[in-house]
């Protein structure tokens, strides 16, 4: 199995299909107007599906399909039942933000699709469209009906919490993934990205998270599922169900990372605060055999010494200060989640 400097392989290839969103969350991609990837300059399908062949030879067994917004993608069912063809590949998922959930959501089924992530920051519809600065909550909501309906393994939320801004909507929210038969996993604010803003002043820890659950939920502490995915999931001692929480900044996770990305024009990149990415798309159309781009990703691979929460962290126990522009960073819209 291919491993970096640190020992870690590659197991979860994240494959962003599209730098294009409809929404403009302000902590992912607050400007209205950006750089985007020319159309020509963009994976196909086929391409796609090539460079997660190659990625599941070097031991990626996970792929999860991302964006910026992956369901602007026509026709992505096809990709998913694409990749799930692959050899190697144990597990296909989705992350979106649900708002063209609903009219997809039985062509994805169809297509094989059992896992799904639909962001979810707020339950109140004047601070969704405050957050998204486009986006109409009820959209979102009738995505993850469809997704229940279509009877997925597995329909998480993926929460965002912000100081000041949702933080007093844990209890609610907790309450209705766990009427509706969902696993809400919440997550630290952090600084991804250049354009966010994020300050220290932001940030509520897991520690907090988890104080604002237990206020009207009791928990029972599970752990990491595989003792290496970035949630700690607890338990409703009522046995509805699950939470995860995950320490993005406060308890990071860099020494279990496997994760590689794959951008909309073929970049890999290593971790999610990197500032470049290696070109496969150049190699792949250029007729160069999957030997050759094997290559490239193993030199790249075993050349990774990624450990960026790590050291922001310990810079930050340590009373250093930290300056999130101090290090440039890939926009989030290229990389997914």
């Amino acid at each position: 199995m291919l491993r970096d400097t640190l020992g870690r392989p590659i197991r979860d290839l994240r494959i962003s299909v599209t730098d294009r969103c409809n929404f403009r969350c302000t902590y992912c991609m607050p400007y209205e107007v950006y750089d985007w990837v020319e159309r020509g300059e963009i994976l196909s399908f086929e391409e796609i599906a090539r460079l997660t062949r190659i990625f599941a030879a070097l031991g990626a067994e996970k792929a999860r399909l991302t964006g910026g917004e992956p369901l602007l993608r026509r026709g992505l069912h096809k990709l998913v039942r694409m990749l799930i063809d692959i050899q190697g590949i144990k597990d296909v998922s989705l992350t979106t933000n649900g708002a063209l959930l609903a009219e997809q959501m039985p062509d994805l089924a169809a297509a094989g699709l059992r896992r799904i992530n639909v962001s979810l920051d707020t339950l109140n519809a004047a601070k969704f469209r405050q957050i998204t600065q486009k986006g109409d909550l009820q959209p979102v909501l009738e995505g993850l009906r469809a997704a229940r309906e279509a009877d997925l393994d597995s329909i998480k939320i993926n929460t965002v919490i912000i100081r000041g801004f949702n933080d007093d909507e844990i209890p609610d929210l907790a309450a209705f993934a766990r009427d509706n038969g969902f696993h809400l996993r919440l997550i630290e604010y952090m600084d991804v990205g250049n354009a966010s803003g994020w300050t220290l002043e932001k940030l509520v820890s897991k520690k907090e998270m988890l104080e604002w659950v237990r206020s009207r939920f009791p928990l029972r502490e599970i752990g990491r599922a595989d003792g290496r995915a970035p949630a700690v999931d607890y338990e409703y001692l009522d046995g509805r169900g699950k939470i995860g929480i995950i320490g993005s900044v406060t308890e990071p996770f860099c020494s279990t990372c496997d994760r590689a990305r794959l951008t909309p024009d073929g970049k890999l990149v290593t971790c999610l605060f990197s500032n470049e990415g290696v070109d496969l798309k150049s190699p792949l159309r250029g007729g160069s055999p999957d030997e050759q781009i094997s290559a490239a990703i193993h030199t790249a691979w075993t050349a990774r010494k990624d450990r960026y929460s790590d050291e922001r962290w310990a810079s930050l126990k340590n009373g250093a200060g930290y300056d999130p522009a101090a290090r440039r960073k890939i926009e989030m819209i290229r990389l997914g989640g």
